[in-house]
Formats: structure tokens, C-alpha cells, sequence
């Protein structure tokens, strides 16, 4: 008869309410009966340690954990800046953690990286204090990122696209994904957080959970850079009316960023009477999406936060209703790593200074495709 694990049964109820997961869906991903997973929660039995393995898989907890006495402390390796109608959020989920892990783990990689390459530290980083006017910071990040106030000479698609480009190019590692690592079943929550930043003079980085609404993620991609213009670290969820410091300011610059105050007050009042149509009207003349548009109005106090929630709500809903399959898996692989991350592994990896296993590990990419990874960076 196969051994017992002698787990906790505390820790294992503990491990599956921390993945989020009820006794019938934690059941099915293990392939036991829900039965079987009740006893073993209320110390009836025990599993054997090949169950007790697999437990610990599904529930993205690591093994050892299932045998403590009581819970580890989970705390955010980053300021949790979070709130949800001026309260603080519940604590962070398991996919949450481990996405900021993954984000922490790169960044110390290209720390390093950027220390034996000599690099100069990014002057931008923590240039403003808080008491900075978000004019003042908005205006020093176009100056940084050789963008212009838009004239709508584009679409918003191709805008954020070139602001990405610019902010990597200026040296900010901008990572972009709606699930953790390549396991396209542990999706993001946008409920729970829209990105985080991560201020280091040497290797800044800024993550966009790309489970939000495309249309929303150009608000808080500026929102995360304006964070490391203060030199402030912490996840984000871009709530209106957050009270805390940082956030305010991080919010307006972000508005004053994509569309200034004396400017889109001017088109507002004598835009269409039709909101619909004055939010396309504005939509193309700063080349945004209507939902930064509308965002922008909240901001001012030129629409009621419901009315800004039901526009909200209807873009995303509409995002999620879309069909269609995962998309190119080395360009997805590019955003979530962020280009130029992307670019120095693979260097490393090809002139032989990093062993293409671990920049395999590093990127999330199989180490015999870090090549043809190369080539779709390239194209």
C-alpha cells in the first residue's frame, strides 16, 4: 500500500481557498472524487504522496506548504496600492503573487546584466517628488519619450503601440500579459489589479494586465510611468477616486498625459450634444480610445462615475465576447517579457555567456527555440 503524506489538513483546505478554487473544481483538476478531497480536508484520511504532489500542482502551492503547522505569510513583495470604493482590497491572489515573482525574478536578472554592461543609471527614475504638478511630469515624460501633445494624426491602437516602443527605448522594461507565465488557464483578474510598477534606476519596469480592456490599457500604461517618474513602486488598479497620494497623482498625470486639461476642456464644450458622439469627436482628436475619453471626463467631473462604470463595463464585456485563439505565441512571448529583456537573454544566451536553459527558463521560451525567438524579435 503507497505511503500517507502526513499533511495538514488545515494547510490543504488553506492551499485550495488561496487558489481560488471550490471543492469540486480543486477535485476535478487533481482527478479525485470531491469525496475523497472533503476527508482528506477534515483529517478522515490521508492521501498518498503522489496525490499529495499532485494537490499541491493544482493548486499552485509549493509541497512543502501543505506540511506546516499553520499558514506562511504571503505578504506583496510590493506596495499594495489597491483600493476598491476607497477601501483597502482583499489580499492578493496566488496568481497575483506569483506574477509579480515572475516580474521580480526578470528584473534582478537584467540588474545584474545592466551592472556587468556598466550601464548609467535612467536620470528619469524618481525625478519628481509628490508634490510635483501632474503638468510638470506628464510634459518631462513626452520630453523623455520624444512623443508630442496628439493632434489625432493616428489611431489609439498604433499610439500606444509607439508609446511602448518609446518607453523601451528610453530603458523601461514594459511587460505585458493576461495570464501567469504560458498557463493560458490561470488567467488575470482585471478586478483584482491593472498593473504594477517596479522603480529601479538601473531596470524600472512596468507591467499592463492584458486582461483589461485594450482600450483601457493605454491609461494605464502612462499611469505605471508616472509611478516610476515619482520613484514609486506598487500594484495598481487605476480606481477613480482613490485616495491614496500616489495614485491620485499617477492618475493625473496619466489624463494630463493623454489629454490635457485646457485642451480637452475646450473640445468638451463645444463637442456634439450627443455624448456618444462628442466622446468620438474627442476619441480622434487626441487618439485615444472613448473609454480614456470618458475616464478623462470622470477625472474632471464632467460625467457621474456610473455613467463612466457602464462604458467601462460594456468595453470590456465586448473584449471578453470576442473569439479567437492566443495569437502568435513568440510576439505574445516578446510582450510579456518586454522586448528589450527579451533582447539582452537572447544575446546573452547566443554569444554563449548564459547557458540556453536558463534563458529558456528566464523567458518562458523551450531552450531549443531561443533562436527562432531571436528572429521574431528581429522581424
Amino acid at each position: 500500500m503507497p505511503a500517507q503524506a502526513l499533511i495538514n489538513p488545515l494547510l490543504l483546505r488553506w492551499a485550495r481557498e488561496r487558489a481560488g478554487l471550490g471543492i469540486d473544481e480543486a477535485a476535478q483538476a487533481a482527478k479525485v472524487r470531491p469525496e475523497q478531497l472533503h476527508a482528506w480536508e477534515d483529517a478522515q484520511s490521508k492521501p498518498t504522496f503522489r496525490q499529495a504532489q499532485t494537490l499541491a500542482q493544482v493548486l499552485h502551492a509549493p509541497f512543502g506548504y501543505l506540511f506546516l503547522s499553520e499558514p506562511p505569510a504571503e505578504p506583496l513583495p510590493l506596495p499594495d496600492l489597491r483600493t476598491l470604493a476607497g477601501v483597502d482590497v482583499p489580499r492578493p491572489s496566488v496568481n497575483l503573487l506569483e506574477s509579480v515573482r515572475i516580474a521580480l525574478q526578470r528584473q534582478a536578472w537584467y540588474l545584474e546584466y545592466q551592472r556587468d554592461h556598466g550601464r548609467a543609471a535612467l536620470d528619469f527614475v524618481g525625478r519628481f517628488k509628490l508634490d510635483a504638478s501632474a503638468v510638470q511630469i506628464a510634459c518631462d515624460i513626452r520630453k523623455v519619450l520624444g512623443v508630442d501633445i496628439e493632434q489625432g494624426q493616428r489611431s489609439w491602437e498604433v499610439y500606444f503601440r509607439e508609446l511602448i516602443e518609446a518607453a523601451e527605448t528610453a530603458g523601461v522594461l514594459v511587460m505585458r500579459s493576461g495570464i501567469v507565465g504560458n498557463n493560458t488557464h490561470r488567467k488575470l483578474d482585471v478586478g483584482e489589479f491593472r498593473g504594477f510598477a517596479i522603480s529601479d534606476p538601473l531596470a524600472p519596469i512596468v507591467f499592463i494586465n492584458s486582461a483589461d480592456a485594450p482600450a483601457a490599457r493605454l491609461f494605464t500604461l502612462l499611469h505605471e510611468l508616472a509611478h516610476l517618474w515619482i520613484g514609486s513602486s506598487g500594484i495598481s488598479n487605476g480606481a477613480p477616486g482613490s485616495a491614496r497620494r500616489e495614485e491620485v497623482l499617477c492618475n493625473a498625470v496619466a489624463g494630463e498625459f493623454l489629454a490635457p486639461r485646457s485642451e480637452f476642456l475646450t473640445y468638451w464644450e463645444t463637442g456634439a450634444a450627443h455624448l456618444a458622439q462628442r466622446l468620438d469627436e474627442l476619441a480622434r482628436r487626441f487618439h485615444v480610445s472613448t473609454l480614456v475619453i470618458m475616464r478623462r471626463a470622470l477625472d474632471l467631473g464632467l460625467v457621474s462615475q456610473s455613467t463612466y462604470s457602464e462604458h467601462y463595463r460594456s468595453t470590456l464585456d465586448a473584449f471578453n465576447a470576442q473569439e479567437g485563439g492566443g495569437g502568435n505565441f513568440y510576439r505574445n512571448a516578446g510582450a510579456k517579457n518586454s522586448p528589450r529583456f527579451a533582447q539582452a537573454v537572447i544575446t546573452e544566451a547566443l554569444s554563449g555567456r548564459l547557458l540556453l536553459r536558463e534563458a529558456g527558463r528566464l523567458l518562458g521560451v523551450q531552450p531549443s527555440k531561443i533562436q527562432e525567438f531571436a528572429g521574431h524579435l528581429r522581424a
